[in-house]
């Protein structure tokens, strides 16, 4: 479930575009107006606005959208119930409102009109509504049951338009490249062969990268709102992985990159340990030479002690 939603000043065109036949209309819920026709429904909207109308946009429009997968469950009446629990939540209360449900796209989805101007005059707040839509959405997507949308790449390019068409172009792009590349240098050849200038945002005066911006078709987009993956950070942090996992790839069979290269204390303990046991005849080795080496280590070391013992008197 997803929200789009629009502000706007002309009561007539929400309602002319909402009611459209040619988009298989059908009204499934309305409060507080006159809906013989789309002219009764304006003029309606425009007589509670007179109660304030200083605001500049008070026509309320929101566009609710399901996923495809829900369609055999969402028939007129399950919309309209989740549609005035969103309303509700968003706080579109006392106040006029219809709701009508279209049949041109694959999708299911229902439009929201509403009069900013409240029953008593007062104006609707609209502070942070976007923030507050996307998490109501995801709570209704979750206390309903509906398919969960699997981001981006669900998303029809062919229906989008610029600057989007582009940004979605290019995260498709930085998807592949990102994945395969190894270096900055590599990223941005092939960011290059493909149409994407890339340019770096620094920390004042310093050569520190804060960020990361990518060009194409003449549009800005920092990486962040290409997709949160694409910061400067966490494709830096990519990288690396690859280039990891490209060294790890080259290195020979058995060779572990953990093996220290200076040996610790409990190394050399442990190797002492194991020495002592070569010494005391436990070695696996029956190498007749061997044992003959560590019968003399083990004469030599009697004398040191020897010797000790001597010195200690």
């Amino acid at each position: 479930m997803m929200a789009k939603i629009v502000h706007g000043s002309n009561f007539k065109g929400v309602v002319d575009y909402i009611l459209d036949k040619n988009k298989g209309v059908q009204k499934i819920a309305a409060d507080g107006l006159f809906m013989e026709n789309k002219e009764t429904i304006a003029m309606s909207f425009n007589i509670q606005l007179r109660m304030n109308d200083k605001v500049a946009k008070p026509v309320g429009h929101i566009a609710l959208s399901f996923s495809k997968e829900d369609e055999p469950r969402l028939t007129n009446h399950v919309m309209a119930y989740i549609a005035l629990e969103y309303m509700e939540r968003m706080g579109i209360r006392d106040t006029q409102f219809f709701i009508a449900r279209h049949f041109d796209k694959e999708h299911p989805h229902v439009h929201i009109a509403f009069n900013r101007i409240g029953n008593d005059g007062r104006t609707l707040s609209d502070k942070n509504d976007r923030l507050r839509s996307t998490r109501i959405c995801k709570e209704l997507t979750l206390k309903y049951g509906l398919h969960m949308a699997g981001g981006k790449e669900n998303v029809k390019r062919n229906r989008l338009k610029e600057p989007d068409r582009t940004k979605y172009k290019l995260y498709d792009i930085l998807k592949t490249e990102v994945g395969r590349c190894g270096s900055w240098n590599v990223l941005v050849a092939n960011l290059n062969r493909q149409g994407v200038e890339v340019s770096f945002k620094h920390k004042g005066q310093t050569n520190e990268v804060q960020g990361v911006v990518f060009t194409m078709n003449d549009y800005h987009f920092n990486g962040s709102k290409v997709d949160r993956r694409f910061s400067y950070s966490k494709i830096d942090a990519a990288l690396q992985h690859n280039r990891n996992e490209e060294r790890m790839n080259l290195m020979p069979k058995g060779y572990t990159t953990d093996t220290p290269s200076v040996t610790s204390d409990t190394a050399r303990g442990e190797l002492f340990s194991g020495s002592l046991g070569l010494l005391n005849g436990h070695g696996s080795s029956g190498n007749a030479v061997d044992a003959e080496a560590n019968q003399e280590m083990a004469e030599i070391l009697r004398r040191k002690k020897k010797r000790k013992r001597g010195m200690r008197l």
